[in-house]
């Protein structure tokens, strides 16, 4: 396709073209209205002088007769650039005025009518047009009384021919203007075009041009280069995760084959094949809980979980994995304490929110150590504050903590800062709470507790909830 051919092809061309065409056909509607609305204008001044003429004539008929009336009639008909006059008698025959012809019949007409005439000695054989009014005497004689219409016809024609060349010169301009537009426009769109392109090949860090005008196409690229960010940052954490569900779960599937295989070869009854048989659900039931954690943060970054939001109380969040996690905490020794007295509403998914707040619980016990430096009891606190326009959510411990370097690598899929690998876990706890967070319109916190660490979850807050009955 060449250059001039793409051009044309291009919205902005294209809507040029509607946009002139309405404008050209407005403009000639205009000067139209305006051409005859001048020509109507000059046709009623016309027609007042006539009438007022016809008048004042009639009058001196009235008062001097028939000879009188022929000599003011004479009189006027003799000045330059006169109306046209002709007084004749019953049967059409002329005895005073300043017309050599006329079209015929419009004497035997009374009234008014557009007619061709001739003056009296005019060698012209075309004729002019002229308006005139036929008055019918007392007596029979007619009176006619008229103007040359040549004025009128003239202005008319200078007003259709200035219309003509302005609406062609706008047309012009317009078509020019418009491939001025079209073609920077269009320089526009290939870049962006030429970015996809690039992006499409699989280097996902171009990004669309931004001219700086904050036009449409601007907000356009600045959009498209935000869901770029979005998509990058997507696909380098897809790769992360690909690579840690090889590292991370290669170990448990060999440890599985290894001790199927071990069963196989060593076990000489049906004791050592059920011992077996028991480690291998164990270890199957390990890898369905990372899988369904690593689901659930898929659902949580999708967006899917919004479509199951609704008002609920924080608050009885709290104190419902207070009272399940309560008998899990004495058995470690650690004291779990709940402060959530006040209505803590949001707006969102109830069991990503619970499930988050359990991970946050769950991680506090584990690492949350067996007693305090002064010989008290660890110590786990669980608070839903209100506090302006957010719900706090969080979750305190008596621990080790985490160090400020490494609180935002904590939050990545598969992490774990325990080398040991002694306590159960897959790395995933921070990671599906951060994804909720954010999925609620929130942010994940991780602050130093002094001793332990202090995770709080901040959600919008959201309407008022109504207690039951």
């Amino acid at each position: 396709m060449t250059a001039l051919g793409k051009l044309f092809r291009t919205t902005t061309f294209k809507l040029t073209l509607v946009y002139l065409s309405v404008f050209a056909l407005f403009a000639a509607f205009l000067l139209g209205y305006f051409a005859l609305n001048t020509r109507r204008l000059i046709t009623e001044q016309i027609t007042d002088t006539v009438n007022a003429e016809i008048t004042g004539l009639s009058e001196q008929y009235r008062q001097g007769g028939i000879s009188r009336l022929i000599t003011v009639v004479d009189a006027r008909a003799r000045r330059p650039g006169s109306s046209l006059y002709l007084v004749t008698t019953f049967n059409g025959d002329a005895l005073a005025g300043n017309v050599g012809s006329l079209s015929p019949g419009v004497l035997d007409s009374p009234g008014w009518s557009e007619t061709k005439y001739k003056r009296l000695e005019e060698t012209d054989t075309t004729g002019h047009d002229a308006l005139v009014r036929v008055f019918q005497l007392p007596g029979g004689f007619r009176l006619l009384v008229g103007r040359d219409l040549d004025e009128r016809e003239r202005l008319y024609h200078i007003i259709v021919s200035a219309g003509r060349w302005s609406i062609a010169i706008v047309l012009v301009l317009g078509v020019i203007g418009g491939v001025f537009v079209t073609r920077r426009v269009l320089r526009r769109v290939d870049a962006m075009t030429e970015t996809t392109q690039t992006i499409m090949a699989g280097n996902l860090t171009g990004r669309l041009p931004v001219a700086g005008t904050g036009d449409e196409l601007d907000r356009l690229a600045l959009n498209l280069n935000e869901m770029l960010e979005r998509i990058e940052a997507l696909m380098a954490g897809l790769q992360e995760v690909s690579d840690n569900i090889a590292h991370d779960l290669k170990t448990p599937l060999t440890r599985l084959r290894n001790r199927a295989e071990e069963a196989l070869r060593s076990a000489t009854d049906e004791s050592d094949y059920r011992a077996a048989l028991e480690q291998t659900l164990d270890e199957s039931d390990s890898l369905i809980r990372t899988f369904n954690a690593l689901l659930m943060i898929a659902r949580a970054e999708s967006g899917h979980a919004r479509d199951g939001m609704a008002e609920f109380d924080a608050a009885e969040i709290a104190r419902d994995i207070g009272e399940l996690y309560e008998p899990v905490a004495e058995e470690k020794g650690i004291s779990l304490k709940i402060e959530a007295a006040a209505p803590a509403p949001v707006r969102g998914n109830r069991e990503l929110v619970s499930q988050a707040l359990a991970n946050l619980v769950d991680n506090a016990i584990k690492y949350g150590g067996p007693e305090r430096a002064n010989g008290a009891p660890a110590q786990i606190v669980v608070r839903a504050i209100n506090d302006g326009e957010r719900i706090l959510l969080s979750v305190g411990d008596s621990g080790t903590g985490i160090p400020e370097a490494e609180r935002p690598r904590v939050v990545e899929r598969f992490v774990r800062l325990e080398q040991s690998r002694s306590q159960p876990g897959s790395g995933l706890g921070l990671s599906l709470v951060a994804a909720v967070a954010r999925l609620h319109g929130g942010e994940l916190k991780l602050e130093d507790n002094a001793p332990g660490l202090r995770s709080v979850i901040a959600l919008p807050r959201g309407g008022p909830v109504h207690s039951p009955g």
